[in-house]
């Protein structure tokens, strides 16, 4: 056995090293952790979790508990070889207290202890040490019990020995600081989705995720509880992306395997619908932006399908060319590679940029899929057939992009007729509003602030392009009328979904829709349209969501306004005093056009008073799921799914 085989199952003191001083995190926490939203808030989260899975992915860790406690603090525990509590020689104190205090202190930087850890930023515990009013740390290690407390990162006092123990460990319970963060009320959902995403990513590792907050509580007194085990992996995680559509093959193509020293993880299938989803990730991180390994994947890919396809003899009676989209339509991927010092670029950091693990990850995928078209020939005939129509599809795709383009010409002024613009012209000071029907568009029209803040009427609902062939969306007037208005432009015909944001006119994107059923269901089918063909938009943070008012409360001179029932309620209780407020007091709105222009500029347009919601995407591979769930042909889902968020819907009689 080497020296470093011997290292990393000796986890000691002397496996900390220490690249830098925990100074700035408070001063400029953005730095450290992207923002002091809600983003960043719950990366606070992953990065305590990123300790526990790197000694999973190290083979000492199997069971992960993650609990919300009541008042916002975190609880995550692991059954790892627990923190070294041991005296670190440089420092001159517990090997714990470093890891604690000081930034990208761990065993992650020792090559001997991880061979690979997660995580993106990869600051460490210290980061959220500094950025919490309190934080405990409890080690279960060599047959005691150690603890250390903290405030804002201090050390209250030095580590110190408090039981005994029969298990290895480490506990850590954190209170995010509120004078830092803007919000630390966690999301169950989003620390949820996470949780299962880390569970398929790291087969064989049990994570458990409660909320064991008072207001958390079901009509039954329990708090909601997930328990996450994937022992097949990302085989589980593409039938769970996948579950919502219609498979075209039955089996997941699957490869896990190490090419070069990269560890390869692929699994892949073909559904019938008309939409592409790979899900690519490095160390546990989903690299939303790709990057090296999915360029990997997708030459694997095409060269191997391609080169079957043709000697098949499939291909020969085709006259167009078959190009890389068409191999991928509708395809569900998801690809996960290990890399020791993953370098990441992009505008949001999250695209790989290590040129060595390309030709690894496309070798892995050739041998894959030779070995899968071998076996499964009738398989391998209905892909091949797919792509045949995907390339005919594309060809008529592809005239009907060029329409879109060629409309900006043809109307002189390139803009839609129903398009009132603002006179602004710099981007990021103007908005735009996308409004259901000329009804409340005409409102809109008349509340809005000609300077910045341009209309931009919807006839009806939206194609569902999550059922669309692309050529049947680039056709659609509304669609066409939306790229044309934002002033973006679609993508070659190399990429179809590519996105040309250069000439955006406007920097909010704001959709705006009734507050009921049928409001709801437009604003789902114009966010699917988004995130299918203007996920840049998305990304950039330029789409949102307006909030118009459910009810208007009038007694006497006195009016207020509700954004829902239990508001409305408090409204009444506090507005009723010795007298009762009457039904004619009580107004629902059921669209936009019941309001007048003064009424929606003060509600829902006027910057001052307003509230936008920001659409984010936090997972993209749950948000894949979810879109194809609601959106999709597979109905049994999205009974479910509404059933169980019903008391969060907005359900007229």
């Amino acid at each position: 056995m080497s020296e470093a085989e011997k290292n990393r199952g000796d986890y000691s003191a002397d496996n900390i090293q220490i690249l830098e001083g925990l100074e700035a995190v408070r001063k400029r926490p953005a730095m450290y952790i992207g923002d002091v939203g809600v983003k960043g808030l719950h990366h606070l989260v992953y990065e305590v979790i990123d300790n526990s899975i790197d000694e999973a992915m190290g083979g000492y860790c199997d069971t992960i508990r993650v609990v919300i406690n009541e008042g916002n603090s975190i609880t995550v525990e692991d059954n790892g070889r627990g923190i070294p509590t041991s005296l670190h020689k440089k420092e001159n104190k517990s090997a714990l207290e470093v890891v604690m205090t000081v930034l990208h202190a761990g065993g992650k930087f020792d090559k001997d202890t991880y061979k690979v850890s997660g995580g993106l930023h990869g600051v460490g515990v210290s980061c959220v040490n500094a950025l919490s009013c309190d934080l405990s740390a409890i080690v279960h290690r060599e047959g005691k019990v150690f603890q250390q407390e903290y405030k804002i990162g201090v050390p209250q006092y030095d580590v110190k020995e408090i039981g005994t123990s029969d298990k290895n460990g480490t506990i850590i319970t954190f209170t995010p600081d509120n004078t830092i963060f803007e919000s630390i009320e966690y999301n169950y959902e989003t620390l949820k989705n996470r949780m299962r995403e880390l569970a398929f990513l790291n087969k064989g590792i049990t994570i458990t995720i409660s909320d064991e907050r008072e207001e958390s509580k079901d009509e039954e007194g329990n708090f909601p509880k997930e328990v996450f085990h994937s022992e097949g992996g990302l085989r589980e995680f593409a039938k769970y992306l996948d579950k919502s559509r219609e498979p075209l093959i039955e089996e997941v193509i699957y490869m896990d395997g190490e090419k070069d020293g990269i560890p390869v993880e692929v699994a892949m299938v073909y559904n019938t619908s008309y939409t592409e989803n790979i899900q690519a990730y490095v160390n546990n991180i989903n690299t939303h932006e790709g990057g090296t390994h999915l360029t990997g994947f997708r030459r694997g890919l095409t060269h191997t399908l391609k080169k079957y396809a043709e000697d098949s003899g499939l291909l020969a009676k085709e006259k167009i060319e078959i190009t890389g989209d068409d191999f991928r339509e509708g395809l569900t991927a998801v690809v996960s590679v290990k890399v020791a010092e993953p370098q990441f670029e992009g505008q949001t950091k999250t695209k790989l940029g290590n040129r060595e693990v390309q030709a690894p990850v496309s070798q892995a995928v050739s041998e894959m899929l030779n070995i899968y078209l071998e076996e499964h020939p009738n398989d391998a005939k209905k892909i091949v057939e797919k792509i045949i129509i995907a390339a005919r599809a594309r060809n008529a795709a592809r005239k009907a992009r060029e329409m879109v383009q060629r409309k900006n010409v043809m109307s002189g002024s390139g803009l839609p007729g129903k398009l009132a613009d603002c006179s602004e012209k710099d981007p990021e000071l103007c908005e735009v509003f996308l409004v259901e029907g000329d009804s409340a568009g005409g409102t809109a029209k008349q509340g809005r602030d000609r300077n910045f803040q341009a209309i931009m009427p919807l006839r009806g609902k939206i194609l569902n392009v999550e059922k669309a062939m692309q050529h049947k969306i680039f056709e659609n007037e509304e669609i066409k009328n939306i790229y044309t208005a934002l002033g973006v432009r679609v993508g070659t015909e190399e990429d179809a979904k590519a996105l040309n944001t250069e000439k955006l006119r406007y920097h909010k994107i704001v959709i705006m829709c009734d507050a009921d059923v049928d409001g709801s269901h437009i604003e789902t089918l114009i966010l699917t349209f988004f995130f299918r063909y203007m996920k840049e938009l998305i990304e950039q943070g330029y789409i949102y969501i307006a909030t118009p008012p459910l009810y208007l409360l009038k007694k006497g001179a006195k009016s207020e306004y509700a954004w829902d029932n239990e508001q409305r309620d408090r409204y009444v209780e506090r507005m009723r005093g010795n007298s009762p407020v009457s039904s004619v007091g009580i107004q629902r709105y059921k669209g936009l056009g019941e309001m007048n222009a003064e009424q929606l500029w003060d509600t829902t347009m006027n910057p001052e008073n307003r509230t936008l919601r920001q659409v984010t995407i936090e997972n993209a591979a749950e948000c894949d799921q979810i879109f194809s769930m609601l959106m999709g042909d597979d109905v049994p889902p999205r009974r479910e799914f509404i059933e169980k968020h019903a008391k969060y819907a907005n359900i007229d009689a």
